[in-house]
């Protein structure tokens, strides 16, 4: 697959944020960060399409605190 190849994921988020720090990659404000983004999806209340591979830098940024 050439390296520049998008693919997309479907996401469940949590119900709650776990409040750690970093937070986790299934946190719901991560993907409402990421989906500001325009990197996800948003397709129902809980559920996200997130284009893969993310940039590293800005998944870090998203779950930052």
């Amino acid at each position: 697959m050439p390296a520049t190849a998008k693919t997309v994921k479907a996401v469940k988020a949590k119900k709650q944020c776990c409040k750690s720090g970093p937070r986790c990659k299934r946190c719901p404000v991560v993907l409402k960060r990421l989906s500001k983004e325009g990197l996800a999806v948003r397709v129902s209340k809980r559920s996200y399409v997130v284009e893969m591979p993310l940039p590293k830098k800005k998944l870090k940024a998203a779950r930052a605190r």
